[in-house]
């Protein structure tokens, strides 16, 4: 990833003045080319002008030194040099410099077009304050700074959504140590440091991002309040507050959406009012799950067999038997009714493997062996039982037949139930006993 050129220069910061600044530009930019993009855009006319406009006010931002807002103190000389500074200036590892043709340029100019409903000035003014924040919080220093183990264990990815983007979880309730957790959650003075781990985990996260047409552009974040440390809720939610409003302020169109999962009633309530503060937009992006709608909200944006186990799904770590390139099936099961799950094996001296989850659980199961000759016995795999996670057999085939799966749903609501099955050539461990 390109380090981020961060020049030290005296700016005028107040609202007013900035203002003038871009009023002033208007002027200049108004007789400048509007130049071509780096790549076509799939867009509307008056949403590809507006983004040539806005290349055309960075450009001349980066070129006349003033990117981070308007310097009136400096001499000629001094400008020049920090104009040579600037052209190498870049935002989450993409050059700002339009003239330098990189395709990716256009799409990180274009997330703060759409924060601000494609206004130019708008957008070039949220830009400017996130380059100036980039600076004063050493953003560009922050991925070589060392956490706790403890406090690194809390974020972690895993895998992919629907639409190929990024899974990045943040989960509280990894913190085993409570003299650690007391250390982490509960002296004020911590609160500065758990925040720029915060934003810590965002930069390692956009440096798997592309910045690309079609290319995966965005990240989806799991935010798991599971177990959070009960005694600390004040820190827990002063962070997420300070990090929302970050995310919602120097962040745009980086996070596809912000799902925090096993969050009590009153936790959304505040969380409900912070979201006043922002935008449509940006609010649009933040959704508060309660435990038992875990499961069934991720998987709108997950798929089962990237979504983990433990929240519901297929995926588990350092898994032999399956990968998330193998095919996943469903079925829907009626309220008040019994459902099967028919898996045909025509193959004999091989060894079958399934898994199933059935979304919500509150249903029993039955798994057997039946043969397609009608003089062969049965057998038996499972007796009835009551699901509580996802479920995995296996069983060697010595005759035709299939595995028949018996699922009763006693419930009055709709389940779907997922499952996946391979088969391998195999002997069966009394052959080797011989």
């Amino acid at each position: 990833m390109r380090e981020e050129a961060v020049v030290p220069v005296d700016i005028i910061d107040d609202m007013s003045s900035e203002n003038d600044d871009i009023d002033d530009e208007q002027q200049h930019i108004s007789d400048q080319p509007a130049g071509q993009l780096a790549c076509p855009l799939d867009l509307k006319s008056s949403r590809i002008n507006a983004l040539l406009r806005l290349r055309c006010r960075v450009e001349d931002a980066i070129l006349g030194g003033y990117i981070y807002g308007k310097n009136k103190h400096k001499s000629l000389s001094s400008r020049l040099c920090i104009t040579e500074d600037l052209r190498d200036i870049s935002l989450w590892g993409v050059p700002l410099l339009p003239s330098k043709g990189n395709p990716s340029t256009d799409i990180v100019l274009m997330n703060f077009l759409r924060a601000k409903d494609y206004s130019v000035y708008d957008a070039f003014k949220m830009l400017r304050k996130t380059l100036r924040w980039r600076r004063d919080f050493r953003v560009a220093d922050i991925l070589e700074e060392k956490f706790s183990p403890e406090l690194e264990s809390l974020w972690y990815t895993n895998g992919k959504d629907k639409e190929g983007r990024l899974l990045c979880y943040n989960v509280f309730r990894n913190i085993k140590n409570k003299e650690l957790e007391e250390e982490i959650w509960g002296r004020h003075h911590h609160h500065q440091e758990c925040l720029r781990w915060r934003v810590h985990i965002m930069e390692k996260a956009i440096q798997q991002l592309d910045f690309k047409q079609g290319g995966v552009n965005s990240i989806l974040q799991i935010i798991d309040l599971g177990n959070s440390p009960g005694n600390s809720w004040k820190e827990v939610r002063w962070i997420n507050r300070k990090m929302m409003s970050l995310v919602h302020d120097h962040y745009p169109g980086i996070i596809y959406k912000n799902i925090f999962i096993n969050v009590p009633v009153w936790f959304s309530t505040v969380h409900a009012l912070n979201l006043r503060m922002i935008t449509q937009r940006s609010k649009n992006t933040f959704i508060f799950v309660k435990p038992s709608k875990v499961t069934e909200t991720l998987l709108k944006y997950i798929s089962p067999e990237n979504l983990l186990a433990h929240y519901g799904g297929l995926k588990t770590e350092n898994d032999v038997e399956f990968s998330t390139d193998d095919k996943v099936l469903e079925i829907s099961l009626k309220p008040c009714s019994i459902g099967l799950i028919k898996i045909p094996v025509k193959e004999v001296e091989v060894t079958i493997t399934w898994d199933m989850m059935v979304v919500g659980n509150e249903v029993t199961y039955r798994e057997e062996f039946i043969p397609d000759d009608d003089c062969s016995y049965g057998v038996l795999l499972q007796e009835e039982k009551k699901m509580v996670d996802s479920v995995r057999n296996s069983f060697h085939i010595r005759e035709e037949g299939k595995i028949v799966i018996t699922i009763d749903n006693p419930t009055y609501k709709k389940k779907t139930a997922f499952y996946r099955y391979k088969t391998k050539p195999s002997v069966p461990i009394y052959m080797y006993l011989k």
